[in-house]
C-alpha cells in the first residue's frame, strides 16, 4: 500500500485499482494512467461559487431522480485500456445503476468545473477532450475571475457544440436538465 505520495513513479502509469491502494492525503486526479496533483485548497470565492450552484442544482432535483454530488467525489471514466479517475467541483448523475461506494462509473449527465489558476489549462482542453470523448452529456466551464459560464453539450455526433460565454445579466441553462436555469450574477456575488 502506498502511504505518502512521494512513493509514486510520476512517469509510469497507474490503473484504477493502484489508485484505489493509495492511503495519503493528497488529492490527486489519473487521466489515462498519468497522475495529476490537484491544486491545494480552492479559493474562498471558489468555495463560495461552488456552494451556490450546488443548492441551486441541489433545490431543482428535490423531485427528480438525478443526483447531485461535489468534490471529493470519484468519477471513473473507462473508455480506453488506461484508468481516468477525476474528481470535478459539482456532477450531476440520473443513472443510479452508475453509482456505488466509490463514486460514479461511466459519464455523469453533467459536470461542472470551477476553474483556479492552477488547473485551467487542464480544464479548457484536457479535461474537454475526456468528457467529450467519454460521453458526459453536459460539461459547464465555471470562471469565476471573468465571471461567466461555458457550457458545452454533446450533439448526435458525440461532439460538443458550446454556447456563447453566460455573463451577467443573463440565465444559464442547461439543456440536459430541462427547466434548469440560473441567474449569473447569483453565482458570481461576492
Amino acid at each position: 500500500m502506498i502511504t505518502n505520495f512521494n512513493q509514486l513513479d510520476l512517469t509510469k502509469s497507474y490503473t484504477y485499482q493502484d489508485y484505489l491502494s493509495w492511503d495519503f492525503p493528497e488529492r490527486v486526479e489519473l487521466i489515462l494512467g498519468k497522475i495529476f496533483k490537484m491544486s491545494p485548497a480552492p479559493s474562498r470565492y471558489h468555495q463560495k461559487v461552488s456552494r451556490r450552484l450546488f443548492r441551486f442544482i441541489d433545490q431543482f432535483f428535490i423531485e427528480e431522480q438525478c443526483e447531485l454530488y461535489s468534490a471529493p467525489f470519484d468519477v471513473v471514466l473507462k473508455k480506453g485500456k488506461k484508468s481516468t479517475v477525476v474528481q470535478p467541483d459539482l456532477c450531476v448523475v440520473c443513472d443510479e445503476s452508475k453509482l456505488d461506494d466509490q463514486g460514479c462509473n461511466g459519464a455523469p449527465d453533467l459536470i461542472v468545473e470551477i476553474l483556479s489558476p492552477g488547473n485551467s489549462t487542464r480544464e479548457m482542453k484536457e479535461k474537454f477532450l475526456l468528457y467529450e470523448k467519454n460521453g458526459v452529456k453536459e460539461y459547464w466551464i465555471v470562471d469565476p475571475a471573468n465571471k461567466d459560464i461555458l457550457v458545452y453539450t454533446l450533439n448526435k455526433e458525440k461532439k460538443y457544440i458550446g454556447s456563447k460565454p453566460f455573463v451577467a445579466g443573463e440565465f444559464v441553462e442547461t439543456q440536459v436538465l430541462k427547466g434548469l436555469e440560473m441567474d449569473v450574477v447569483d453565482v458570481f456575488r461576492e
